[in-house]
């Protein structure tokens, strides 16, 4: 009996590897064709964060959305590759949304239709598994555009105008005499303090937004306590800036008023974030006791009813 022949050896297989090159080489194109779309955009949202210190944190939220995929790199692994249709219609939808941004001068919807593009395209590359998977980094995009005027306006006065009567009752509280006049402070009816729009405590809020948005993505709580995290960001930062305003009112009445400027704008806004995540760690503590676990095992499970 003839013995059968030997099996030739297995040489990897090149069309193996062609599936993983053709995947990259058409990620690279959509991202050039996106970067070039969207360059225009791109360089005014750029300008706006170097101009407007109201939202120059708006230039490290890409950054840290980018740290929240590397830190999520092992779960987005076990996410099968799925491409969806469905994508293309939500990115005509972006561009719907840009189209009427173009036509009515509205910048902030030529901002808000990247990101719906980035999520159409996640979509119908990915598919709705990996779609799932980086949903809130997706929305907490949203954070790296300045408010729309409207908006912005809205919120701005009215929080000069807490700033101001906070400040003026804080200042009362410890005995220093002190008179409002609009959103001017006066102490001791001889030194005018003017709260400015720059002071009402817009660039703090929105910088502890952002902190506070990565760290809820970060700790390891039920989602309800995330929220609150997050949302707690927005008193945290008035209570931080009224602080600020209480201090700086006290050193313009011990020392020149050159050195509370300066106290105000340099040295507080460094001190202001340490603060806000000592409130903040006080506040995970704080949730952390809220809801006890029972962890005998030899206590009987509560039957409903």
């Amino acid at each position: 009996m003839s013995q059968p022949a030997a099996a030739a050896p297995t040489q990897p297989s090149q069309g193996l590897l062609a599936p993983a090159w053709r995947g990259v080489a058409i990620a690279l194109a959509i991202l050039v064709a996106l970067l070039w779309s969207y360059w225009p955009t791109l360089v005014r949202l750029f300008g706006d964060w170097q101009e407007d210190d109201n939202y120059s944190v708006g230039q490290l939220v890409p950054l840290a959305a980018l740290y929240l995929l590397w830190h999520d790199r092992l779960l987005l692994r076990t996410c099968s590759l799925r491409p969806c249709w469905w994508g293309v219609v939500v990115v005509l939808l972006a561009q719907a949304v840009r189209g009427y941004g173009l036509l009515f001068l509205f910048g902030s919807a030529e901002r808000y239709s990247l990101i719906l593009t980035i999520a159409g395209l996640v979509l119908l590359i990915c598919g709705w598994g990996v779609l799932r998977r980086v949903q809130w980094i997706l929305l907490f995009l949203f954070l790296m555009a300045p408010l729309p005027g409207q908006i912005h306006n809205r919120i701005s006065g009215p929080l000069q105008t807490l700033a101001t009567a906070g400040a003026v009752f804080l200042l009362e509280m410890v005995g220093i005499p002190v008179a409002r006049d609009g959103n001017v402070i006066v102490l001791h009816q001889a030194t005018p303090i003017a709260v400015a729009e720059a002071c009402s405590g817009l660039r703090m809020l929105t910088a502890f937004v952002v902190v506070g948005s990565v760290l809820a993505y970060l700790v390891n709580r039920p989602f309800w306590q995330k929220a609150v995290l997050t949302v707690s960001t927005i008193p945290v930062a008035i209570v931080c800036n009224l602080i600020r305003l209480v201090v700086t009112a006290m050193l313009f009445l011990s020392t020149d008023s050159a050195t509370a400027e300066r106290f105000f704008h340099d040295f507080a806004g460094w001190t202001m974030m340490p603060m806000a995540f000592a409130f903040l760690a006080a506040e995970l503590w704080v949730l952390a006791r809220l809801v006890v676990t029972d962890s005998d095992p030899s206590t009987p499970a509560r039957q409903p009813g």
